[in-house]
């Protein structure tokens, strides 16, 4: 380990990251167990967070507080794509009448950094900050097929890759000759293999250097788009707005 790594900072991720919508509330014995820190160290980790305003506790419990959003917004705040691109998402948004969204690759997921919704309700509920797997998702293949294949199978190779549906691919052979057919066409169309009943649409957003730094999509219920409406319609749309914001994003 590096003499410059900073062990108590680690902890302290550590124990934000076991906090989720599932398990908004917390014991200390829970945080402990989840992180594999001690009982006495966890309980510095989080007296530190409460001292800060990043958590609280009515005595038993813990929960972190909207402080800690401040963590994810000074990384929106450097990235600033949400300011680059929401003009365009908008109009994107009006011509589809279907909600757009960007995302960044972290790992073997992807982070949702901007999102224009609709008024119409969908099935799968998303905000910043949310979460999905790349492998099965129009954004994530996107950004994979950014990388090279070798570097995809050794960030995937080690990861289980889950049946989300019966068209969800999940073999990485089969993955790779995908990503390959999106890196050479510059999009990429998943037709519920995240979540039955949903499809989507996306193309890369590039920097001055032509590196894939987020992915842009368009996403709709398959009882409202059928698969000639998303590829006829849709796409051209979405090339032509990824084209508007990467040409600001080349000037930066």
């Amino acid at each position: 380990m590096s003499t410059e790594h900073v062990q108590s900072l680690e902890r302290g991720l550590a124990v934000l990251q076991v906090f989720s919508s599932e398990r908004r509330r917390l014991t200390l014995s829970e945080v402990a167990r989840e992180t594999g820190l001690t009982r006495a160290t966890a309980r510095r980790v989080l007296l530190t967070l409460e001292t800060l305003g990043y958590a609280r506790s009515d005595g038993r419990e813990f929960e972190l507080t909207p402080k800690v959003l401040d963590i994810g917004y000074a990384y929106l705040s450097s990235l600033d794509l949400s300011q680059i691109a929401e003009a365009d998402m908008e109009r994107l948004v009006e011509h589809t009448q279907e909600s757009c969204s960007a995302a960044v690759l972290d790992g073997t997921e992807i982070v949702y950094v901007a999102r224009m919704p609709t008024k119409r309700i969908m099935a799968i509920s998303l905000g910043l900050g949310s979460r999905l797997p790349a492998f099965c998702t129009s954004m994530g293949r996107v950004l994979l097929a950014d990388l090279p294949e070798e570097k995809v199978r050794e960030l995937l190779g080690g990861v289980e890759l889950p049946k989300l549906t019966p068209g969800t691919t999940n073999d990485l052979d089969e993955l790779c000759r995908e990503l390959a057919v999106v890196r050479a066409q510059g999009w990429a169309l998943v037709d519920e293999e995240m979540e039955v009943g949903l499809r989507s649409v996306a193309a890369p957003l590039r920097n001055a250097r032509g590196k894939a730094i987020a992915a842009l999509n368009v996403s709709s219920s398959t009882l409202r788009v059928d698969l000639r409406t998303l590829r006829g319609d849709f796409l051209p749309a979405l090339l032509e707005t990824a084209e508007r914001i990467n040409a600001r994003l080349a000037r930066r």
